[in-house]
């Protein structure tokens, strides 16, 4: 009798853990059920919020929904938005329900995803009005030339718009951590570079361009510069 109470005693303990876990399991998988459901709810939410500040409107001005068009994507920047808050409340859900069942590894590497998420959001947002600052003052600037007789202003407006867009992009991806001072300098490599062919063209054989292009810019009026 005792051998036997000694044979079925793993048995015991096994029993054991398995009712222990499995009530654990269970409000994990409540939770992410639950977690899921609330996802749905929140996407829908942000989508349709978004859409009521004509978020979509402002995207669409910067260039961001036809650069995702010409990508083959089917949704545009606001889906996007929500689709990262529905992935982010799930990344919760499913944090909470590992970390109930004691996987703890798991919740550690979704935690890091769960922070994440975030910084891409805030990323996106710094896109999304950093280009359309950028198309603004682009515009502006090209106008400006226009009214005042400077001429190739389109071509200004459009270097000072990729400018400024530059410095977005490295924001935002410095936002993100990715690459940060690899891209940076990468950046100021190949704007010094472009500094440095406009050098070489104004000063090797294209004194006559440089010189037909400050003459269109600023075409001179006799007698009326000196007053």
């Amino acid at each position: 009798m005792e051998t036997f109470d000694l044979l079925l005693e793993p048995l015991r303990a096994l029993l054991v853990q398995v009712g222990q876990f499995l009530p654990r399991l269970a409000l994990a998988l409540l939770v992410v059920v639950a977690g899921w459901l609330v996802a749905k709810v929140v996407r829908l939410a942000a989508h349709k919020g978004l859409r009521a500040i004509n978020f979509h409107v402002l995207t669409e001005r910067a260039g961001m929904d036809g650069f995702l068009r010409q990508g083959g994507m089917e949704t545009d920047t606001t889906g996007i938005f929500a689709a990262l808050v529905y992935w982010l409340v799930i990344l919760a859900a499913l944090v909470i329900g590992f970390n109930s069942v004691g996987l703890t590894y798991v919740t550690d590497l979704l935690r890091e995803v769960v922070l994440f998420v975030p910084r891409v959001i805030v990323a996106l947002l710094i896109l999304a009005f950093g280009a359309y600052f950028a198309r603004f003052i682009g515009s502006t600037l090209t106008t400006y030339c226009r009214n005042v007789g400077v001429q190739d202003g389109e071509l200004l407006g459009r270097l000072a718009q990729y400018a400024i867009v530059g410095f977005v992009v490295l924001i935002a991806l410095d936002q993100v951590h990715i690459g940060g001072e690899i891209i940076r300098q990468t950046f100021l490599i190949v704007i010094a570079g472009i500094v440095l062919a406009l050098a070489l063209a104004f000063g090797l054989g294209g004194q006559r361009w440089a010189a037909d292009l400050l003459e269109r810019w600023w075409s001179r009026k006799g007698p009326e510069d000196g007053k």
